[in-house]
């Protein structure tokens, strides 16, 4: 492919993502094996041809998100806008606590940044994205891949830490029919905690990391617990009450609200039968009346930036 071909078209794949991951909250995020896929090339006006998972949000033009931030950041950067021709494949759920508006923001921030011959860097391409988040964990994960732990501040900016958990990690998604807004679960959270809560989940979120590094799946199991955020949206989310009652029981470790919910991130135990793991999983769901979309996946090492390169020579 010649250079000036290249320059015209780009192709980006980004995992989605789970944050939070019970204590660690606002602050880490996995990523995982559902994707959304996106070819764009120069064109004489915009358009877009979705298929996939919610194909119909995908394929509007108006208020796109992905269009909406790759104009925004061209703009902040006195570039022009050069219409483009998107083809997307999605496969993750929209507005389910899977990290779909961070995987949006960064393409269009990646694309702005192909297309507009921007010298930015990871950092810089993170950092835009979780400004627009409001938050770093989703956009450190998907762009980064793996587990990501991320933090915001005005005198540093974003800073991400990203690696490769250890061993084998089996998942189990768990995700509902109706979506949930980041603004309701956030307007359930308590202004302030109290030391023990606090203190807690520090101890419970360095014990998680700890089981990552090591690959040890019991140390896993017993670091899941969370003050700060899930027993407050547990209302909004049944999903997470009735699957936690499933741990320790059938290969499971344990569960957690995927982002600010609703769907659920259920952890397997690598030598855990997954397919009897899932059945029994929707046949205790059927008991308590609920339902729910079971998808299986596993850890995505690769992030966004693998898929493509921005440091043009």
């Amino acid at each position: 492919m010649n250079k000036r071909k290249a320059a015209r078209a780009v192709e980006l794949v980004l995992p989605a993502t789970s944050a939070n991951l019970g204590p660690a909250f606002d602050a880490a995020a996995l990523a995982f094996r559902l994707y959304l896929k996106l070819h764009a090339e120069s064109a004489s006006e915009f358009s877009i041809t979705a298929r996939g998972r919610d194909k119909e949000i995908c394929g509007r033009v108006e208020n796109h998100l992905i269009l909406n931030t790759y104009r925004e950041v061209l703009q902040a950067e006195r570039r022009s806008i050069i219409p483009l021709r998107l083809r997307i494949n999605n496969e993750m759920p929209i507005g389910k606590g899977c990290g779909s508006s961070a995987a949006a923001r960064l393409a269009g921030i990646a694309l702005a940044v192909y297309f507009g011959r921007l010298e930015w860097n990871d950092d810089g391409i993170v950092g835009e994205a979780s400004r627009r988040e409001h938050h770093p964990d989703n956009a450190a994960a998907c762009w980064m891949g793996g587990l990501a732990i991320a933090r915001m501040s005005s005198e540093s900016g974003t800073q991400v830490a990203k690696f490769s958990p250890k061993g084998k990690w089996r998942l189990l998604f768990a995700v509902p029919k109706d979506p949930l807004s980041t603004e309701e679960a956030r307007r359930v959270l308590p202004v302030q905690y109290s030391r023990e809560d606090t203190v807690s989940n520090l101890q419970n979120s360095l014990m998680l990391l700890a089981s990552f590094i090591q690959g040890n799946h019991q140390l896993l199991a017993s670091a899941l617990d969370d003050h700060l955020h899930q027993p407050f949206r547990a209302p909004l989310c049944p999903l997470l009450p009735a699957i936690q009652e499933l741990a320790g029981k059938f290969g499971i470790l344990g569960a957690v609200l995927s982002g600010a919910g609703p769907s659920v991130l259920v952890f397997l135990h690598p030598k855990a039968a997954a397919i009897s793991s899932k059945a029994e999983v929707s046949s205790h769901l059927r008991k308590r009346g609920l339902a729910a979309e079971l998808i299986l996946t596993s850890i995505a090492e690769r992030g966004a930036r693998d898929s493509v390169s921005f440091r043009r020579k």
